[in-house]
């Protein structure tokens, strides 16, 4: 939130210079800059001999990022790091380096730059630029921007797991199915506090392959069953809970409803459906989810929801919201029951 001492032009120049920093914080991400300072201040001069880079350009970069936070100039031409740079670093548990080169990405940069298209039709951007319906498609033919979308989503995901696993009680839970849930980063976190649980791992047949590794390192691979598969077809049956992080806001609701129904049919009858979103706030609250559900809108044709518009969701595939658990996160645990 801006000062009220702040002219508001002034409030609406620092909002449209938004770009531009996202585009520093990339510049930095990729020079690896966070990694280099996190034992302390180091020259510009070094730190340009060692990404290959003019010292004075970096000079005016880092100069800028030290202006917002990120880092601290702690002399003329000695940069040092911030608890906000250190979030960047590439061994920070839930790193965000890979977000933002993410969102420096050319694919990315070019459909924000043509939003407009998606506040005229309602459909993504990605649809005139790339040909594709949702960006995801648009992976498939580009590797290298999915390897980074990937990674990007792991680092997020990493804070959202850890914040939802300490916001809901997963006690009573004997079987959990995680559904879309990659490579089992949030189920293996589950099981870890719950030994008496029992999980599947559900997700395209390519990507649960990849799965074994992370959940033998969690110790939790005995207990876990990957099973590949397409959630718009069919899910594994009869378990007591299933839980989706960030897999209903990707889709539109007549899409979502297809994937709920599907879990309605396969889910016990005293089961619980867990959806790991961000739950829209009324008003004029700040709300990082407003700012996401653009995301949604530009990149997929997804949204991110109200509570009314979850609940009506959900009462159109069979659940009744019941509670919602916020988090210390930008997403909150909503639980459902079959109606």
């Amino acid at each position: 939130m801006q000062s009220q001492s702040i002219p508001p032009s002034a409030s609406l120049l620092q909002m449209m210079a938004g770009p531009w920093v996202a585009q520093a914080i990339f510049t930095a991400a990729r020079l690896g800059i966070a990694d280099r300072v996190k034992d302390g201040p180091v020259p510009v001069e070094a730190l340009a001999e060692a990404t290959g880079v003019h010292a004075p350009s970096l000079y005016r970069v880092l100069r800028a990022l030290a202006s917002t936070g990120v880092f601290t100039e702690t002399e003329p031409g000695l940069f040092g790091t911030t608890p906000i740079a250190d979030c960047l670093r590439s061994d920070a548990p839930g790193s965000l380096r890979a977000f933002a080169l993410m969102t420096g990405d050319a694919w990315h940069q070019r459909s924000w730059s043509d939003v407009l298209y998606s506040v005229e039709t309602g459909k993504p951007s990605t649809l005139r630029l790339y040909g594709v319906d949702n960006v995801f498609e648009y992976f498939a033919a580009q590797p290298e921007a999915g390897a980074h979308f990937n990674e990007a989503m792991t680092g997020f995901a990493t804070q959202v797991h850890r914040a939802a696993v300490a916001a809901y009680d997963f006690s009573g839970v004997r079987r959990l199915v995680d559904v879309g849930g990659g490579h089992g980063a949030l189920l293996a976190a589950i099981l870890s506090r719950h030994p008496e649980m029992r999980g599947v791992l559900f997700d395209q047949p390519h990507v649960v392959r990849g799965a074994q590794p992370n959940l033998e390192r969690a110790g939790v691979a005995a207990r876990c069953e990957l099973v590949g598969g397409d959630f718009f077809r069919s899910l594994p049956g009869g378990a007591d809970a299933y839980i989706l992080s960030a897999i209903i806001h990707d889709w539109s609701d007549e899409d979502a409803a297809v994937l709920l129904q599907n879990i309605r049919r396969a889910i016990a009858d005293d089961g619980r459906l867990l959806l790991v979103e961000s739950v829209i706030q009324p008003g004029n609250t700040p709300d990082f989810g407003k700012l996401l559900d653009l995301e949604m809108l530009i990149t997929c044709g997804g949204r991110e929801r109200t509570e009314a518009e979850f609940r009506a969701l959900l009462a159109a595939a069979g659940f009744r919201l019941a509670r919602v658990f916020p988090t210390a996160s930008a997403t909150s645990v909503i639980e459902a029951v079959p109606a």
